[in-house]
């Protein structure tokens, strides 16, 4: 294949990118030249540009996927001629606003086999370069079994220059990232899988994940974020591949994310997540209040995720839950209820800052649009903010989350400790509910008694 490619990510949470390495593989074995940039570590090679012909951008959320927009531009104005895809989790829902930028294939799902797909047209001289999804001959999403490749990562940055681990009992540690599945079986309403996956889920096999896992350990990793949108999705799966993580790498660590439905469901596999070295899981309950739990399809209640929480702390699991914080239907007085329960349940420390300011994201084919009450909420379409417009019907509400958000930021900034960034947020809610003689006492607590681990690059989206 006589290519030249280059494949660009903007941002990806701190990791190095498994969205670059993996077609990286598929696309050198195809005899393609490849170049690789993370541009959250460094600048595009106007060079590199003007040679490819093939330029593929990797929008795995939302963030990545603003970031890319001026980027686009970049390498429309350098290389006009060169064919420009977009790739990932973001690319397929926002399909119509990337190809205004003048992006030609948009590629979602499992992408690897549509990458490989368009290089070789590309190659045999077949530009295909279209406005429209039916000018495009590979499909927009594609949910066909692949035959994985180990992810090549060999033009990347060296994994020191990533988010490494927070231990708070020595010094922090290198983090590598892989996949051991992709999708979710699931059909939760306002996560931006589901409009791609539907429902469905793929496996990487045993065998790849442990080769890309082993090549990164060599490269100084000492601790693995499997990136699963859901872990448990398949237990059968996850449980033997850790079980062999742990035989080859007894002193590796390693996280995972699962849905609080399954690690109840699932709460007997507890034990071997920690014996095999898992350091914490991150779960996302996104709200205390069962009716927006209900609105999102959750499939969980409060009282089920304190189970859970139990059962985790029992076995000796840190759980590090992640929250929607603000919404269409938060009001004042249950913002307040869901940071007395953050401290009730002893989660100050356990939980980021930044989830205490997020706020609910509704972009193209979001299954929140099934609703009318969703559809009355929301207003236009913003497509260079990839999401639909929404206000909350208190307007004190979105000015406490624009205020909770300063608070996150300059906390973060001084390296406030997360349980004064906490007292902030606390001091700053209580304002508008209640007179300053009626506001409920701020919960003083005895300090952690060890420890939580962190990842440096906090979650985002």
């Amino acid at each position: 294949m006589n290519l030249n490619i280059v494949l660009i990510s903007t941002y990806e949470m701190g990791r190095q990118p498994f969205g670059l390495a993996s077609p990286a593989a598929w696309l050198r074995e195809a005899g393609a030249e490849v170049r690789c940039f993370d541009l959250s570590l460094g600048g595009l090679e106007a060079g590199a540009i003007r040679a490819a012909d093939l330029v593929a951008f990797y929008v795995p959320m939302h963030m990545a996927t603003r970031m890319a927009v001026p980027v686009i531009e970049r390498v429309r104005q350098l290389r006009p001629e060169a064919h420009v895809c977009c790739f990932g989790l973001y690319a397929p829902v926002n399909a119509a606003y990337l190809r205004s930028l003048g992006v030609d294939t948009i590629l979602g799902g499992e992408f690897e086999t549509g990458l490989m797909s368009l290089a070789r047209r590309l190659s045999a001289g077949v530009n295909g370069r279209g406005s429209s999804q039916n000018e495009q001959p590979e499909p927009l999403i594609s949910l066909d079994r692949q035959d994985f490749r180990v992810p090549d990562r060999s033009d990347l940055p060296n994994l020191s220059q990533y988010a490494h681990l927070i231990t708070g009992t020595g010094p922090s540690q290198p983090v590598g990232y892989t996949e051991a599945s992709r999708g979710c079986k699931h059909l939760c309403r306002h996560c931006p899988i589901v409009p791609v996956y539907g429902g469905r889920f793929r496996i990487v096999p045993r065998e790849v994940v442990l080769a890309d896992i082993r090549q990164q350990v060599a490269a100084g990793a000492q601790h693995i974020t499997f990136g699963d949108p859901d872990f448990f999705n398949g237990p059968g799966h996850a449980i033997p591949l850790v079980n062999s993580l742990h035989e080859a790498f007894p002193e590796l660590t390693y996280d995972v994310t699962i849905k609080v439905e399954h690690l109840l469901q699932h709460s007997g596999k507890l034990p071997a997540l920690k014996e095999t070295g898992c350091r914490f899981i991150t779960t996302a309950v996104e709200s205390f209040d069962e009716r927006i739990l209900a609105i999102f399809d959750k499939q969980h209640t409060r009282r089920e995720f304190e189970t859970v929480l139990n059962h985790c702390r029992r076995v000796g699991l840190l759980l590090i839950p992640t929250f929607v914080a603000f919404t269409p239907w938060t009001t004042l007085e249950n913002y307040v209820e869901f940071l007395a329960e953050i401290a009730r349940l002893g989660l100050i420390e356990q939980v980021a800052p930044i989830q205490y300011a997020l706020r609910l994201l509704i972009p193209p084919g979001s299954r929140l649009l099934e609703l009318a009450e969703v559809r009355d909420i929301a207003e236009e379409l913003e497509a260079a903010k990839l999401a639909y417009r929404w206000h909350n019907p208190d307007p004190r509400v979105d000015e406490l989350q624009q205020d909770v958000e300063q608070l996150v930021n300059l906390g973060t900034g001084r390296q406030l400790s997360r349980f004064d960034i906490f007292r902030n947020i606390w001091q700053r809610a209580h304002r508008d509910v209640a007179p300053s003689s009626d506001r409920a006492p701020f919960p003083e607590q005895p300090p952690h008694r060890s420890a939580v681990p962190y990842l440096a690059e906090p979650w985002y989206c």
